[in-house]
């Protein structure tokens, strides 16, 4: 009996790492052909002239220079706010807060805030941004709204990469004499930094595709200039793609995929920055 029971177990085994396979092509197919898709559509339409041209009503000569300009715009801005505020927290939280229920209960809602839909942050962001600081629908306002938004993820990644840091090389730093921040700022930080980086990639990575809540806080969808202070109206290329989806003339949908492939690259180059990064701190350290 017991025989037939093993061969059972083996047999479960077996059945789910085919299972496990065949879901991971699956899904790997999936998104070949959708970006198959995108290429095809797309990439005929990829110019000089697109990126520099303005929307327009007229599809052909429609281009998403001040999309582009003002995703660039909101990325800078919410990494110059949402990075200093996020490593700051998280050293704070790991390296000098004391354990404490208090701790725990903020720990807890730090994580639980990475999964609040973006939409939510939206709606706080119009509030506190837009109408209490009357910064109205303008970069700073979308930038904070945003770091708002992957200021969790950063906190979380943060303190998971310092966690990771081995405690003889704090030790030895204590040792040698130095205080706590010497040891964190020359020892624990540059041991961290890759993982840190890697959590900072990723969460530029979320707000960089996100519309929801700049279309909430005032971003809008057409914008026939270049953003030039943060004070500024202003788009973004996911809201400009979602106005050329909404548009019932298939060449509007060319422009859609060009546009997509364009947001892709982006993501694309930002994640193979944090592998280099990765692998080179890694030899490094």
């Amino acid at each position: 009996m017991s025989r037939y029971y093993n061969k059972f177990k083996i047999f479960k085994d077996e059945a789910f790492k085919y299972f496990g396979l065949f879901c991971t092509f699956f899904g790997l197919l999936m998104l070949a052909i959708f970006i198959g898709n995108i290429l095809h559509n797309g990439f005929a339409r990829l110019s000089w002239d697109f990126i520099k041209n303005y929307p327009s009503r007229v599809a052909e000569n429609a281009g998403i220079i001040s999309a582009l300009m003002g995703t660039i715009w909101i990325m800078v801005m919410t990494a110059l706010i949402a990075i200093p505020i996020g490593i700051g927290a998280a050293i704070y939280l790991e390296m000098y807060a004391k354990k404490s229920w208090f701790g725990r209960i903020v720990e807890l809602n730090i994580a639980n805030l990475a999964g609040v839909p973006s939409i939510i942050y939206g709606l706080l962001g119009l509030e506190i941004f837009g109408y209490q600081m009357k910064l109205g629908g303008s970069i700073l306002t979308g930038a904070l709204t945003l770091g708002l938004l992957i200021l969790p993820i950063i906190i979380v990644a943060t303190r998971e990469a310092v966690k990771a840091v081995p405690k003889s090389l704090s030790e030895a730093s204590y040792a040698l004499g130095a205080s706590k921040w010497q040891t964190v700022r020359m020892t624990v930080l540059p041991a961290a930094s890759s993982g840190i980086i890697t959590g900072i990639i990723i969460a530029l990575s979320r707000a960089i595709g996100e519309a929801a809540p700049l279309i909430v806080v005032g971003a809008l969808a057409y914008v026939p200039f270049v953003p030039n202070s943060p004070t500024s109206d202003f788009t973004v290329l996911p809201i400009q793609i979602f106005n050329w989806v909404s548009r019932p003339q298939k060449a509007f949908l060319i422009n859609a995929s060009a546009g997509i492939i364009i947001l892709l690259c982006f993501v694309f180059l930002m994640n193979a920055i944090a592998v280099y990064l990765r692998i080179k701190k890694r030899v490094k350290y």
